[in-house]
C-alpha cells in the first residue's frame, strides 16, 4: 500500500508539474526521463535474454517425467497463447486511440525521441518479417536491439542447455548465467527503488503535450483491453479446456477459490504456491504426483495474465510512439509476448518491467510505462488471480489425462 501512494503521488506532482507550462521544469522533466530511458535501454537486452535462457534451461531436469512433463507444457504453452489472442481481438475491436493523433505537437515530439519506431512500423511483406527474424551473426541482434532475434537466440540457447545431459560444463555455464542474472536484479531492484522520480519526469512530460481528456479517454479503452482480456479468459476460455477435456468448470474454480483469491491479495503466484498445492491435493482432489510436480512448474512458466498484458501494452506504446500497427507485426508480437510471458520467472515487477524492457529495446518512447504503472497495481492483483486459477486447470486436466491414461492399461 505505501508503495502505491507513492506511485500515485509522483503521479499526481508529475501531471500538475508539466500542466504548469514552466519551461525550466519541462527542461529538467525531459532529462530526467531521458536518462531513465537510457538506464532501461541499458537492462533490457540483458534482461529478456537472461530470463528466457534460464527459465528454459531450467526445465531440462523435468526431461525423465516423460508424458507428465509433456501434458504439462501442451496445457501452457495453448493456454497462454489463447489468452494472448482473445487480447489481440479485444485491442483490433476496442482500439484504444492514440494519444500522439489529437494533441497538437505531439506527435512530432514524441516521435523525435524513438527515430527508430518510423523503420518498425514500416509495412513489410511476410517474407520480410521472417528474414529480419533470422540473424546472420551473434552479436548483431544486440547491437541492434532486435528483439524477436534475440528471443530466437534465447529460446534456442535454453531449449539446448536443458537437452545437455549433466556434466561439469553445462553446470558452470547455467551458474555463470545465474550470476549475471542476480548481479542484473540487484540493478533492477535499485533501479526501481528510485523509479518514483521517473514516473514525476515521465508524466511531466505527457501532462506537457496531452490534454487530459484525450489521456482519459485512451487509458480507459487500454485498461478495458486488458481487464476485459482477463476476464473472458478466466471465465470463458479456461472453462472450455476444462469442458473439453471432460472436467466441470465451477466445481474446479469453487475447490480452487482459496488459492485464487491469496493470489488476488497478494499479488504473486510463487508465494501463493504452497496454498495452491494444498487446496489442489485436499479441495480438488488432484494426486500429489501431479500436483508437485505440475504446479511448481506452472508457477514459472504459465503466465496467461503477463502473455495478454505484454501484447496489448507493447501494441498501446508503439502505436503511440509512431508505429504503424500492421498485420504481420500484431502477429509477430503475439507470439513474443508468449515467449517473453514464459520467460518471465524472477524478474522483479513481473511482466510490467519485461514489458519495459521490451519497449526499450525497440526503441519506442516509454513515458506511457510511467502511466501505467499506478493502474498496473489493480492489473497485476487480475492477472495473478488469474494465472493461479490457469495453474490449476493446467494440473486439473493433466491429472485427468493420466488418470484415464492409467484406467485404460
Amino acid at each position: 500500500m505505501k508503495k502505491i501512494l507513492i506511485w500515485m503521488s509522483a503521479l499526481i506532482i508529475g501531471t500538475l508539474a508539466g500542466l504548469l507550462q514552466v519551461p525550466a521544469v519541462d527542461a529538467v522533466a525531459d532529462f530526467v526521463a531521458a536518462v531513465y530511458t537510457r538506464l532501461f535501454q541499458l537492462l533490457a537486452v540483458p534482461t529478456i535474454v537472461l530470463a528466457v535462457i534460464l527459465t528454459l534451461a531450467s526445465l531440462g531436469s523435468q526431461g525423465g517425467a516423460g508424458r507428465l512433463f509433456g501434458r504439462t507444457l501442451t496445457y501452457t504453452l495453448l493456454t497462454t497463447f489463447s489468452a494472448a489472442a482473445v487480447s489481440l481481438l479485444l485491442y483490433v475491436l476496442i482500439a484504444p486511440s492514440d494519444l500522439t493523433s489529437v494533441a497538437d505537437g505531439a506527435a512530432e515530439q514524441l516521435q523525435s525521441v524513438a527515430p527508430a519506431a518510423s523503420q518498425t512500423g514500416a509495412p513489410l511483406t511476410y517474407a520480410d518479417h521472417l528474414l529480419s527474424v533470422v540473424p546472420n551473426n551473434v552479436v548483431r541482434p544486440f547491437l541492434d536491439g532486435n528483439v524477436l532475434s534475440l528471443l530466437l537466440l534465447s529460446f534456442a540457447v535454453g531449449i539446448a542447455l536443458s537437452r545437455l545431459p549433466e556434466s561439469e560444463p553445462r553446470t558452470a555455464v547455467l551458474h555463470l548465467l545465474q550470476g549475471l542474472q542476480d548481479v542484473l536484479f540487484l540493478l533492477i531492484r535499485w533501479l526501481v527503488w528510485t523509479l518514483p522520480l521517473g514516473i514525476v519526469a515521465y508524466a511531466a512530460q505527457l501532462a506537457a503535450q496531452l490534454s487530459a481528456g484525450v489521456i482519459v479517454d485512451s487509458l480507459g479503452r487500454y485498461v478495458a483491453v486488458i481487464l476485459g482480456g482477463n476476464v473472458i479468459q478466466f471465465f470463458v476460455v479456461l472453462p472450455l479446456f476444462l469442458l473439453f477435456r471432460g472436467l466441470r468448470p465451477l466445481h474446479t474454480l469453487s475447490r480452487m477459490m482459496p488459492a485464487i483469491l491469496t493470489a488476488l491479495f497478494t499479488k504473486s503466484s510463487a508465494a501463493t504456491l504452497p496454498v495452491t498445492m494444498q487446496t489442489a491435493e485436499q479441495r480438488l482432489g488432484v494426486s500429489q504426483r501431479v500436483s508437485r510436480f505440475v504446479l511448481p512448474i506452472c508457477t514459472t512458466i504459465n503466465m496467461n495474465g503477463c502473455a495478454a498484458f505484454i501484447l496489448v501494452t507493447s501494441l498501446y506504446v508503439m502505436q503511440n510512439g509512431g508505429v504503424v500497427l500492421t498485420l504481420p507485426l500484431m502477429l509477430s508480437w503475439l507470439f513474443i509476448a508468449v515467449i517473453a510471458a514464459v520467460g518471465n520467472a524472477g524478474v522483479p515487477m513481473g511482466c510490467f518491467f519485461l514489458t519495459l524492457s521490451l519497449m526499450s529495446g525497440v526503441g519506442v518512447p516509454i513515458a506511457l510505462m510511467g502511466i501505467i504503472l499506478p493502474i498496473y497495481t489493480i492489473i497485476d492483483m487480475v492477472e495473478t488471480a488469474e494465472n493461479v486459477w490457469s495453474d490449476s486447470c493446467v494440473c486439473a486436466m493433466t491429472d485427468h489425462d493420466l488418470s484415464d491414461a492409467k484406467s485404460d492399461e
